[in-house]
């Protein structure tokens, strides 16, 4: 089994080898020099230990690097070296330099793993061809993921592009660098190299939405229109061009420290003139700590009165919970259950309405693999906590990028606070600003208000998350009492209209992106009564399309939802029931799998990467996945009796808290298995409906293109994928 245990012994023995008497598991200058000193490694060179070392290290990353035993240097041993060098990035002989050599002995890969991107890869590939021979550059990843070390590998380059000597080329965001790239504004006619820095910058950001850059030397209509994206996503001035703002945000996670931030936060009580002072100097939203551990002295919460004051001064807050959370320690299941609890009872005792976004703090530098043994399972104690008091209260997230976007994605976290003034930690270097951030905190310094000096820290404002205004104290509304006085309306027309009122709301829902034959639905349970139609667009209540969610703090669509429930009243379990909600929309991230299938071999992965989440662009995200569950839960009530608008109403006040658990229960027979069988029952089984299948063909193409169908795929590479959505599903079901 390859692992960092065999490549550190590897590394000391090359040292044994090379003369080197105090071992060490770092491949560090000392190694590189010795190894130079006796030439590149090749045919008829003398130490066959060495020759074997580099063999085992090829055959650790999964190069055929010949026999071992004579230690000669093969044939099989130079053209392994040549394919190894190609993937690095450019072709050349199977000699072995240092820097190879030092690349062949760690756990780096060069080529595309599961859940990579190709335009990411052929960057990567470009700064080691290019740079390679500088003196601090060395071999980086060629795997199609962004992290941190190909993060340092493009600032080092942007540094010999600006000029900076090769000793002094640091890969840090210092002041030579930031100076240079002040002078180095990119735009259309811009010198090449620059072109490809800055493109490369963008690329390694991920996309804005559907909109994306290219790799280029020249400045294209693409690289153009993702500028725009980012910058309006970034809440920066949209210039258009790569400006040093611009730079500077697609590098480090404070971005411009000095640009215009229209939140902040902070641990001192913010009293009317402070208010009015913050408000003055462009600050709009302050966030506040709803409590502290029984034995700080730092009297940081909220204290009485204190929200009056903020709104008096003409600012809205948002809240923070935060109790120790410095350590790894302090993250347990447990203590996210026990969190939540506290952090319920102090926002009831200040009066904050249902639907508030409380941001839970991850105040350290989480590794990837503590987010996963640690981070992860806190938060979902903390959804449980909330839950148990009646999800009144949304959970958010405050930490690194990393932290921020793991959290939201398989524990839920509804917004993002990011600590982006944290520049130098781990899960901030490789990872692009969350998609559902709202807060980003880039600069700590002391605030004066006329005198009145305390410390503040800025944060960047998306506007997305509004925070607490005095509206949001004291009142009893729900995000969805408005949706539900619609519904109410709406099943009075129906009753009026006559004929199925049930049926009517749910066409109305629909109506029109769910009906008519171009989109299918026609086919699927016929069209709605366009009389129906027009006679709620004369007399029903202003439609509302959407809603959020009480419970997850997501946008639910309106008309997906009464997709859903009209399929299922209409045709039920199984077949087109199914296919009006969660199988139409498995069929389809079937499809997206197939067109990503160089960068996911597995399905199975696949799922676990961009299934059901809020982060992540996927033709079935969280949102999606909550307007089937709902749909079908209320579907199925009504089918069985219930009128929709009561079903609606006792869904949203209450059995959205347990959706997911139902859904698996009443749809699945509450097995990893039963879920599993649907999936492939939906998917290929054979169910004598051949206009069904027609349109799961048709919306697996939609995504897929012209790829393999799922009753043509080999069932052990079908199988990971269904086992995926099942465990999802299951997942969500303990949630």
């Amino acid at each position: 089994m390859t692992g960092w245990g065999v490549m550190l012994s590897l590394t000391r023995a090359l040292q044994h080898e090379l003369g080197i008497t105090t071992l060490s598991d770092t491949f560090g200058p000392t190694t590189l020099g010795k190894l130079a000193e006796r030439g590149n490694v090749g045919p008829g060179y003398a130490n066959k230990n060495i020759v074997r070392i580099a063999k085992y290290g090829l055959f650790g990353k999964g190069y055929w690097a010949g026999e071992t035993s004579n230690g000669v240097f093969d044939n099989d041993l130079y053209e392994a070296v040549r394919d190894l060098k190609g993937d690095i990035g450019f072709s050349s002989d199977g000699y072995i330099p240092p820097k190879i050599f030092k690349a062949i002995l760690n756990m780096d890969a060069y080529v595309l793993l599961s859940g990579g991107r190709t335009e990411v890869r052929d960057i990567q590939r470009w700064l080691n061809a290019t740079y390679l021979n500088r003196s601090t550059f060395f071999v980086i990843p060629c795997d199609g993921h962004y992290s941190r070390d190909v993060q340092v590998a493009l600032m080092r380059a942007i540094q010999y592009q600006i000029g900076i000597p090769e000793d002094q080329a640091t890969g840090n965001f210092g002041p030579g660098t930031q100076n240079g790239l002040r002078n180095n504004t990119v735009r259309p006619g811009s010198p090449a190299a620059w072109v490809q820095l800055f493109s490369a910058a963008c690329v390694f950001n991920g996309g804005v939405g559907a909109v994306h850059a290219g790799f280029t030397s020249d400045w294209d209509s693409a690289l153009g229109n993702f500028v725009n994206a980012f910058q309006d996503f970034s809440i920066l001035a949209r210039t258009g061009i790569g400006d040093y703002a611009t730079w500077a945000q697609l590098l480090v996670s404070t971005g411009d420290p000095d640009r215009p931030a229209g939140a902040c936060d902070t641990r001192f009580h913010i009293s009317v003139s402070r208010a009015q002072a913050l408000k003055a100097a462009g600050y709009h939203v302050v966030g506040r700590y709803l409590d502290e551990d029984p034995w700080s002295t730092i009297d940081k919460e909220i204290q009485p009165g204190e929200l009056d004051a903020i709104f008096a001064g003409g600012m809205r807050m948002f809240p923070i919970s935060q109790y120790a959370s410095d350590a790894v320690g302090d993250f347990t299941w447990s203590k996210g259950y026990d969190h939540a609890l506290r952090a319920h009872d102090r926002a009831v005792g200040y009066g904050f309405n249902r639907g508030t976004v409380i941001y839970f703090a991850v105040d350290y530098d989480a590794t990837g693999e503590q987010i996963t043994s640690n981070i992860i399972p806190y938060f979902q104690g903390i959804q449980a906590g909330l839950g148990t008091r009646g999800k009144r209260y949304v959970a958010g997230v405050y930490g690194s990028r990393n932290v921020c976007s793991r959290v939201s994605d398989e524990a839920f976290a509804r917004y993002s606070f990011v600590s982006g003034m944290s520049w130098g930690f781990s899960g901030n270097l490789g990872f692009p600003l969350p998609a559902n951030w709202s807060f980003n905190q880039i600069k700590e310094f002391d605030f004066n208000a006329g005198g009145d000096v305390f410390g503040l820290d800025r944060d960047v404002r998306r506007g997305n998350d509004p925070g607490v205004g005095r509206e949001n104290v004291g009142g009893s509304d729900s995000p969805v009492d408005a949706y539900l006085r619609y519904i109410d309306g709406l099943y009075a027309t129906a009753v009026a209209y006559g004929g199925d009122a049930n049926l009517r709301v749910m066409e109305y829902l629909r109506h029109p992106a769910y009906n008519g034959a171009w989109s299918g639905w026609q086919i699927l349970i016929g069209n709605v009564d366009q009389a129906w139609i027009d006679y709620a667009q004369a007399h029903a209540p202003a439609r509302v399309g959407s809603y959020v969610d009480p419970a997850l703090g997501i946008t639910v669509n309106a008309d997906h939802f009464g997709a859903t429930a009209n399929a299922v009243y209409l045709k039920g379990n199984g077949g087109r029931g199914d296919f009006g909600g969660w199988s139409g929309d498995l069929a389809t991230f079937y499809g997206e799998w197939r067109s990503h299938g160089d960068e996911y071999a597995s399905g199975y992965a696949f799922c676990s990467d961009r299934l059901a989440k809020i982060n992540v662009l996927s033709s079935f995200p969280l949102n999606d996945l909550v307007e089937d569950v709902d749909g079908y839960l209320v579907g199925s009530a009504v089918r069985n009796g219930a009128r929709i608008d009561q079903a609606i109403r006792a869904h949203l006040t209450g059995g959205h808290r347990t959706r997911f658990r139902q859904f698996y229960d009443n749809r699945y027979g509450g097995t990893v298995a039963g879920v599993r069988d649907a999936a492939w029952n939906a998917l290929g089984g054979s169910t004598g409906d051949a206009q069904l299948s027609g349109l799961t063909e048709a919306a697996i193409r939609k995504t897929g293109g012209a790829c393999l169908l799922p009753t043509q795929l080999p069932a052990a590479k079908l199988e990971p994928f269904l086992q995926g959505y099942a465990e999802t599903i299951e997942r969500l079901s303990r949630s």
